[in-house]
This record gives structure tokens, sequence and C-alpha cells, in this order.
């Protein structure tokens, strides 16, 4: 009887550990899967009138990108007219069905994966956020001119087996006026294309996007405002970045989606940090230093948590050796110090 207990109890015993054992091989498992899986380390390349070469990839490879943004365009001549034209012979060859397909085609062959990105440029620079119609017939065109230009572009997306598509980008008050349009055009999408879908939102918009539920990823266009200093240092980014980091992760599980930064950058110039969307030609100071510190804060801040998808830096130009350099205050980093921390980031960083 003694025996018999002990072997009962060995067996059990055995049991315990193997099955402990088990538990945290799994779960050792799991986490070495995700460890090895990147995040999406994008740039958003701006369309150019030529083909892209291998010459130009070349740079995307220097820099660890490991996603690109493609960028077609459709255009509306005002803030209220309803038509949307695109895909025209005068228009840059990049932007157009042609190029974006010989893009994509390239960059898969250099094993970069690729989001779609169809956007609208209202003409004189207006922001396509106020886009809105003054009556029911032209909210009507604008609609059907739109869901073309968005499934003309989808059908290639599928067709290129393109990673990523994005709807819209910027849109605020179409949204808010027609918001049963956005859900029924997400389902047009659907049947033609079968990748991960995403909306790119204004940093201050996202969080009234009524449909996040029926895409992929929450996508935000995160130019939000970090810092109120001529130069921040990277502890006043990263300090910058804090109120903003508990709302998107607030928000990422409230909608169970991850946040992918569909844009993010700063230009290199005084107080880039103060309102980072701001293009305008009257800021001409050069500020290298204010940029670095502020990718650098924003990497330290957001690229390792795990509600975070990744993002695309804007903006990154085909012709490499003819932008940016110190006496460049707009955007791209390219020769550029910030040009290092980007590269650094992007080939370190997991999820």
């Amino acid at each position: 009887m003694i025996l018999l207990h002990r072997l009962v109890h060995g067996i059990l015993l055995f049991a315990i550990i193997t099955g402990c054992a088990q538990k945290k091989n799994s779960s050792e498992e799991k986490i070495i899967q995700n460890s090895t899986i990147s995040k999406i380390n994008g740039v958003s390349l701006v369309a150019a009138p030529d083909s892209l070469s291998h010459k130009n990839v070349a740079s995307l490879k220097e820099v660890n990108a490991n996603y690109v943004t493609v960028m077609p365009f459709g255009f509306i001549r005002s803030l209220s007219h309803p038509e949307i034209i695109y895909d025209q012979e005068r228009q840059w060859f990049g932007e157009t069905r042609l190029g974006v397909t010989q893009y994509v085609e390239l960059l898969h062959n250099n094993e970069i994966e690729v989001m779609m990105k169809p956007q609208i440029w209202v003409w004189n620079g207006e922001y396509t956020g106020y886009v809105e119609m003054a009556s029911e017939a032209d909210w009507r065109q604008l609609e059907e001119t739109y869901k073309n230009f968005i499934l003309d572009f989808a059908k290639i997306a599928e067709a290129k087996s393109i990673e990523i598509f994005c709807i819209g980008t910027e849109l605020e008050k179409f949204i808010e006026h027609r918001p049963d349009y956005w859900r029924e055009l997400i389902a047009e999408v659907k049947k033609v294309y079968n990748g991960k879908l995403t909306y790119a939102a204004n940093w201050d918009e996202y969080s009234r996007v009524p449909f996040w539920d029926a895409l992929d990823y929450i996508g935000v266009d995160a130019y939000f405002p970090v810092s109120e200093s001529e130069t921040p240092t990277v502890e006043e980014a990263i300090a910058g970045w804090g109120r903003w980091k508990k709302e998107l992760k607030d928000f990422s599980e409230k909608e169970n989606k991850k946040i992918l930064f569909a844009e993010y950058g700063y230009r290199s110039v005084n107080f880039s940090g103060k309102e980072p969307w701001k293009s305008d030609r009257e800021m001409t100071s050069v500020n290298l230093e204010a940029q670095t510190n502020l990718l650098e804060g924003l990497y330290q801040s957001i690229w390792d948590e795990n509600w975070f998808a990744g993002g695309f830096l804007w903006k990154w130009f085909v012709l490499n050796e003819k932008v940016g350099g110190p006496d460049d205050n707009q955007f791209t980093p390219q020769n550029k110090p910030a040009l290092r921390v980007v590269s650094k980031f992007y080939s370190t960083q997991k999820e």
C-alpha cells in the first residue's frame, strides 16, 4: 500500500512538473514569436515624374525601411467642388495607376511591403478636412466620384497583393456629414480587396471616426504638439508625448485595434514640435537638432509599445541625392542628422 501510494504520488508530481514546463515553454514560444515580428518601419514615398529604379530603392534599404506608402493622387478644384479628377496624362507618373503599379512591383521585388494610400489634393493646397458640399446633389456626386477613385486603386492593390490599403486621408467633414456612406464604401472595397484596411485620421480627428470596427488598423496622422521650445530636447519630446501616449493606448484598447501612424514626422525648423503639421513658407529657419531630437523622443516614447503597429515617416523623395541636406527645413530627414536616428530605430525595434 505504501509502495502504491508512493507510485501514485510520483506520477502526480511528474505530471505537475511536466505540465508547468509545457506551460512555460508555450509562453516562451509565444514571446519568441512576438519578438521576431517587425514593426511597420515605413516611409511615405513622394511620387515622381519618372519610374522607380533599383537605385531609388537602395536608399530605402539603407534606412532599414520595411514598408513604403505609395500615394496616387486625385484632384478637386475647391473645398466645395464635387468632382475628383485622377489618373490624368498630365499628372506625374508616380501618381497614376500605371505609376503606382510599377512602384509596387519593384518594391515587392526588393522585399519591401506596401501601403497604398490614395489621397485628394485640393487646388491651392487647402486642407482636405474641410471638404464639404453645399447640396445633397453635390454630396452624391462627390460620393460617386470618390468611390470610383478608391475602388480603381483598391483593384490594383488586390492585383498586386499590396499588404495595406488606406481608404482616405484627413476627410473629417466628409465623414461627419456622411458616416453611412463610409461604411458602404468599406463594404465595396472589401469586395475587391482582401488585404488589411485603414483610414488616415488627423491627430485631432481619430477619436471621432465612427467606423474603426470595420477596419484593421486605427490610422493616425500623428502631428501631435509635444513641445513649445525652439529646440526641444529629447527629454522634452518624451515628456510631451506622455499625454498622447496614454490617450492612444486607451483608445487602442477600447477599439481592440492597433494604432498605425499613417504619417508622422517633423520639419527641421525652429519650434517644430509646437505645431508639427505646419508647412508654412514663412517658417524659414533651419534647425536640424530640433528634428533629430523630436524623432528620437517619438521613437523612445512610442515605438516599443504593444498597442503600436508602426508608422510611415513623412516624407521620402525618390531622388535621394538631390533632396534634404543641411540647408533644408522641410519634413524629409534625407541627408540630415535625423536620418541616423531613423535608420537606428528602424533596424532594431521589434514588437
